[in-house]
């Protein structure tokens, strides 16, 4: 089967949704004809974004997602798909373990918690960081950290636990997309605090954040995908394996053809180039396996555990976890955020093991309560490899290690997946890619954004996300600038929220 369509919108997370939206509000406020639709290959909308259900009906999100905007757009957009009053609101609470204590988040702010060689290395580190003016702009992530925070909280936390995130050293990435992302030091503050015995918390643009009461964090999308964008607008179970940019057609893997005017792919850039290549002169198409091979990238396993009791860490959120330990850098106490997120205490569930690892033969069911676990583990091709036959028990072992569970803590659901395409790595040759990469593209119809489609992790929350795929479209239909994309920092100033735009029914 083949078809035509004037835009076609490849991906139905954050930021394809984002897009239809756009089209679905121009269509339905301005009066406009137009011709567009919405892809994907799953089967329903969500994207990396989406939430999954074990069989015993604990809920697992695919990473640490939460809500929270920089924009009145995307506020709007699913406050009128959700509902304001089907969310909870949390007080962000995060803590580093390490040197087997909790750490308050920041670690940089926070020192005042370490023993005092410890103490005595961060500070040496962090003044003589600052008795020292940078010059020039710093190579690297790894020589951005010695030079703003010293080398002793390089040494004791950021590099170990960077290293954790991205499974490439601090050495291998750049600094333009720290931004908000990475809290920096402020010397006084960090000596009066030791001196005084305190400690600081309270940081980030999600100190506060919502989350929805039931659904998770895919619920949003599918009832963004429900509410906000005409079913006939939007294609499922539509996987594109070739694109073919000279004709403009992308193939199915079914076999099934779509033509068109404007592609939005939310594709993986470096995916998206090596179908391009295929049908391209031997020059273009050399230029895009090159800039697809230089892209990094690493993968996340996403494994939930489901235990029964009552969670014994209060009101904690993400967890940070720097050390050899345990195999995951994250945690979030899951059940915290929504109630529905676990099995109503009622039900009753065997338990499958113990948090020492011991088989629980012949166990019978029992009822709740429930509480839950998500744990985030990354990898990479090039320097850190995981076996996915043992990461869940390594694991579950690291929670042993780590206090978050106990040698007799009832395990009864467990859940792993792994995304190939997880974190896009902000490597030192990033920007000169996405220079060359994303006009070529453009230059063939293709607008490429989103997380991994544009490949800024500096703008690749949910709410960054689905406004790359509202600008685009603005960008498609009247040539408006694409802010988001072509401002990282400028979007990311702290405390500021852009109004000029507004989602409307």
């Amino acid at each position: 089967m083949s078809q035509h369509v004037g835009t076609l919108i490849v991906g139905a997370g954050p930021t394809g949704l984002g897009a239809a939206s756009r089209m679905a509000q121009h269509e339905r406020n301005n009066g406009m004809k137009l011709d567009y639709l919405l892809i994907d290959a799953a089967k329903e909308a969500g994207g990396l974004a989406c939430t999954d259900i074990t069989p015993e009906g604990f809920l697992f999100d695919l990473g640490g997602h939460v809500i929270f905007s920089h924009f009145d757009y995307f506020d709007g957009l699913i406050n009128a798909a959700c509902g304001e009053d089907t969310w909870n609101t949390h007080q962000r609470v995060s803590y580093v373990w390490m040197r087997d204590r909790w750490i308050p988040y920041p670690f940089q702010n926070n020192i005042t918690c370490l023993d005092v060689p410890d103490q005595i290395k961060c500070l040496t580190g962090l003044v003589a960081a600052k008795a020292k003016p940078l010059e020039g702009k710093p190579k690297n992530f790894n020589d951005w950290i010695d030079k703003v925070m010293g080398e002793g909280i390089n040494e004791i936390f950021m590099r170990p636990y960077n290293f954790k995130v991205w499974a490439y050293p601090t050495t291998e990435m750049q600094c333009s997309w720290l931004g908000e992302r990475v809290a920096t030091a402020d010397v006084d503050k960090a000596i009066t605090n030791v001196l005084n015995k305190t400690v600081a918390g309270g940081w980030g643009p999600n100190a506060i954040f919502r989350f929805p009461k039931e659904g998770g964090t895919g619920g949003i999308w599918k009832n963004v995908s429900k509410n906000c964008v005409p079913e006939k607008n939007q294609q499922y179970n539509s996987n594109v394996v070739k694109i073919n940019a000279a004709e403009k057609k992308v193939i199915l893997e079914n076999g099934d053809t779509i033509t068109y005017d404007k592609l939005l792919s939310t594709i993986p850039l470096d995916m998206t180039l090596r179908m391009v290549a295929e049908t391209e002169t031997p020059e273009v198409a050399a230029k895009c396996r090159s800039c697809a091979d230089t892209l990094a990238y690493s993968s996340s396993h996403i494994i939930g555990i489901g235990l029964r009791g009552v969670n014994p860490h209060d009101t904690k959120c993400w967890l940070y976890y720097p050390e050899d330990n345990c195999p995951f850098y994250r945690c979030t106490v899951f059940s915290h955020y929504a109630e529905k997120n676990c099995p109503d205490q009622a039900a009753m569930l065997p338990t499958l093991q113990y948090g020492d690892g011991r088989k629980a033969e012949g166990s019978q069911p029992e009822s709740g309560p429930y509480w839950s676990l998500m744990l985030e583990v990354s990898e990479s091709a090039a320097h850190k490899p995981v076996d996915m036959a043992k990461v869940v028990e390594e694991c579950i072992q690291g929670c042993l290690n780590t206090k978050l569970i106990e040698a007799g803590t009832e395990v009864v659901s467990i859940y792993h997946r792994r995304l190939e395409h997880g974190y896009p790595t902000p490597h030192v040759e990033r920007d000169g890619v996405l220079a060359e990469a994303l006009p070529l593209l453009k230059e063939r119809g293709i607008w490429s954004r989103g997380r991994f489609g544009s490949w800024k992790y500096e703008v690749a929350n949910q709410d960054h996300s689905t406004m790359l795929g509202v600008e685009a479209i603005d960008n498609i239909l009247f040539g408006a600038r694409e802010f988001t994309l072509n401002y990282c920092s400028l979007v990311n100033e702290r405390g500021q929220k852009y109004t000029d735009m507004k989602y409307s029914v």
